[in-house]
């Protein structure tokens, strides 16, 4: 055990779900050989009882555990915590304390982007951030999907779709991006909005569903506010 398990908070010790928890998933499976990591990576219905899963899962929890502590100590070397936890953090990138992901490995940081304190980062797909983003406290970053059917739902079913968010984008505190949007590049998007729809490069969007509002370049820019 490492030195740091003994303060960590209680959590399960894989993440695999109770043996049986899923059983009236498998008429909705059947035919279907591949394990539920591989079903999960394509994209597919697939149910989370996968131990591999599970084992990636519990590093990045436990990383970004440690991440949290050190940081508010002061150490040095917290940010080597998130980056074991998130491994394609882009260099000069930082995700302020506290940080949640699914799996960490599939969350993809650009160079220069910053995320206020408490980011959350769904990624059983893949989530892209681009290079030089802001990203204001309290934003979530959702690639699940349930089924709206009751019964595929009840059993345990779920998949996930990408989100991507380019270069130079603004989300505002509280955002919320769904499954499979793209925002595009040099975006700004209004705290609170919920995006559920792909956004056009250079515009401004609020509300929820957020809509664009106007286009955005640099002839409105002055020196003085």
């Amino acid at each position: 055990m490492h030195a740091d398990d003994q303060d960590a908070p209680a959590l399960p010790s894989t993440g695999v779900q109770p043996a049986g928890r899923f059983a009236q998933a498998a008429p909705f499976l059947a035919g279907d050989p591949r394990t539920n990591r591989e079903r999960m990576l394509a994209g597919d219905w697939y149910v989370a009882d996968d131990p591999d899963s599970a084992r990636i899962a519990a590093r990045a929890r436990r990383e970004l555990y440690r991440y949290e502590r050190a940081f508010f100590e002061g150490e040095p070397d917290a940010v080597e915590h998130l980056r074991r936890a998130v491994p394609h953090l882009g260099r000069d990138a930082l995700l302020l304390p506290p940080v949640r992901v699914d799996y960490g490995d599939r969350l993809l940081v650009g160079e220069g982007t910053f995320a206020n304190y408490g980011l959350v980062a769904l990624d059983v797909a893949e989530i892209r951030i681009g290079a030089r983003c802001q990203i204001g406290p309290g934003v979530q970053l959702l690639t699940p999907v349930h089924p709206l059917e009751p019964t595929p739902r009840q059993v345990g079913l779920e998949s996930a779709d990408p989100i991507t968010i380019e270069d130079n984008v603004w989300l505002g505190g509280g955002v919320i991006v769904c499954p499979g949007v793209r925002i595009g590049q040099g975006c700004v998007v209004g705290a609170g909005s919920v995006v559920t729809k792909d956004l056009p490069a250079y515009t401004l969007a609020v509300g929820n569903p957020a809509r664009v509002v106007r286009a955005l370049d640099d002839s409105t820019f002055t020196s003085h506010r």
